[in-house]
């Protein structure tokens, strides 16, 4: 082998020595570089799966919260179409009543006002009947008074 060394010239001391400085100038930088570049690769790439997992954390609770906003809209829509509808309901009953009140009102006044009509010509028939009956007393009397004068 020592020939073979000859041939190409190298000298197996000197490629010894350069080994062992390869070597360690290879421990060197993998303890005082790659470790440490490796290691932050390794935080880094940590860092960004955690963001990740933060960004589809957050965006799990948007649709969440979206979806209840939603229902919450939703519900309170209803309540409020229920709301309406029970308010227009109660209108329209109070609507009725009042009709009905006013109806009746109007019929007891159109009653009383029949009621006054038929007492007034009553009242007015009894005074021409007095009137008559007392017409006809003088015009009797004067007849008689003529007779006898």
């Amino acid at each position: 082998m020592s020939e073979l060394f000859a041939a190409f010239g190298i000298n197996w001391k000197l490629l010894l020595v350069q080994a062992f400085n390869f070597g360690l100038l290879l421990a060197v930088l993998w303890y005082f570089l790659y470790r440490p570049v490796l290691k932050m690769i390794d935080d880094r790439r940590q860092k960004i799966a955690e963001g990740v997992q933060n960004s589809e954390a957050a965006a799990r609770r948007l649709l969440e919260a979206k979806t209840e906003g939603e229902g919450i809209v939703g519900a309170a829509s209803r309540e409020a179409e229920g709301l309406v509808a029970t308010a227009r309901a109660r209108a329209e009953e109070r609507a009725a009543e009042i009709v009905k009140t006013a109806e009746v009102q109007a019929e007891s006044a159109l009653a009383d006002a029949r009621a006054r009509g038929e007492e007034a010509k009553r009242q007015t028939l009894k005074e021409s009947e007095r009137e008559i009956a007392r017409a006809a007393m003088l015009a009797a009397e004067k007849i008689l008074r003529e007779k006898h004068s």
